[in-house]
């Protein structure tokens, strides 16, 4: 054949030997098939027009195993927070309007019974003691009056009513001496010792959980328009208030047992019981405030968040299954069920806590329904293929 022949092979005569070329090797790959080490040939999957649905030539090499039962009391878990006790909160009032001259404590420490929180400088101090001194010096003077009326009546020098009216200035005085020794004592100024600063104490041992003074700032009724300087609370028992949605209020009662974790210390459980369950629902979250009453370990915060769990009057059934049978992917959980033609169905379920080496499935599927086994072998393949 000339040169210019070769170059132009008609497309037809192309196509015949690139066929020929193709039978050739499929031929030699089936030789070489035959011709193997006897290992057999693997599974072969194919999907069907459903996704959830895939077939495969081999069933029996993906084992079945049956959803046993699995009877619980049914848990509900809800977020809370701590809370000191209300009924353990007391303000430090400051009776006395002025300045604020000195803090000894501050926001978030823990205080003694007694101890002094501030001192404030206040005319309060001044006209009370003011008042006192003038109510001392009133009653000796009204007191000798007296004791002289006593002396000329029974000389017959004056008459019976003057007496009466000596008597009654002495017990009046007295009256205001007494009165005037009750209001230096309530602002807490020493008689013997008069200052114009004003102490403030700490009314219980607990920890300071509200500050409303500053140094040099404006304290009392008078001035800064509130009496209440600190807020002392006693955190030896704390408050810890959930909230619980509508649709849960039913799983709960008075008394029902809870047990606490804090996100701090997850390792810590805490047992408590409902104290209290609010009337009323909050109206945008259609959730109840409940109660908790819970004697403080020591390392509960106000503010913390809490996770409280109930255990409902209710006991709840669910499908188990070992846990190599539930794949878990994208944040989803399946299972693969007989679908009958070898093929299986891929189920999504709701995974739930570990008994054992077996996994609680919530919803999904039923107790009694076969599932495979092992769903990674399965997965494998269809990977494989």
């Amino acid at each position: 054949m000339t040169q210019w022949n070769v170059r132009h092979i008609s497309s037809r005569n192309f196509i015949q030997m690139a066929m020929i070329f193709a039978v050739a090797l499929a031929l030699s790959s089936c030789k070489k098939q035959e011709g193997g080490n006897g290992a057999p040939p693997s599974t072969q999957v194919a999907t069907t027009g459903n996704m959830a649905l895939v077939q495969v030539d081999k069933p029996d090499q993906f084992p079945l195993v049956v959803a046993s039962p699995y009877d619980t009391v049914a848990k509900l878990d809800v977020t809370g927070t701590v809370f000191p006790d209300v009924a353990r909160e007391v303000p430090v009032i400051s009776l006395a309007s002025g300045r604020v001259v000195d803090i000894k404590a501050r926001l978030g420490d823990d205080v003694k019974k007694g101890q002094l929180l501030l001192k404030i400088q206040s005319p309060d101090s001044t006209n009370a003691f003011d008042t006192y001194l003038k109510a001392v010096n009133d009653e000796r003077m009204n007191n000798k009056a007296y004791v002289r009326a006593k002396i000329l009546y029974e000389h017959g020098a004056i008459s019976q009513g003057l007496l009466e009216q000596a008597e009654d200035a002495e017990t009046d005085s007295q009256t205001d001496l007494k009165a005037a020794e009750e209001q230096i004592d309530t602002l807490g100024i020493d008689k013997n010792h008069p200052s114009p600063v004003v102490p403030v104490y700490s009314p219980i041992s607990g920890v300071i959980i509200q500050q409303n003074v500053t140094q040099a700032a404006a304290a009392g009724v008078t001035f800064s328009g509130s009496a209440t300087a600190f807020t002392v609370a006693d955190l030896s028992v704390v408050w810890i208030i959930c909230d619980v949605y509508e649709n849960d209020l039913s799983k709960i009662s008075l008394g029902q047992v809870a047990q606490i974790k804090t996100n701090a210390y997850p390792d810590k459980v805490l047992t408590s019981r409902i104290s209290d369950i609010e009337p009323i629902l909050d109206p945008s979250l259609r959730t109840a405030k409940v109660r908790l009453e819970v004697v403080n370990p020591g390392f509960l915060k106000v503010g913390m968040f809490t996770t409280a769990t109930f255990e409902s009057k209710h006991t709840e059934h669910f499908a188990l299954v070992p846990a190599p049978s539930v794949l878990h992917l994208h944040d989803r959980e399946w299972v693969f069920t007989p679908a009958g033609e070898n093929k299986f169905r891929r189920v999504e379920v709701k995974a739930g806590q570990m008994v054992g080496d077996k996994q609680v499935i919530l919803s999904g599927i039923q107790t009694g329904q076969q599932v495979v086994s092992n769903v990674l072998q399965l997965e494998a393949t269809l990977e494989a293929q």
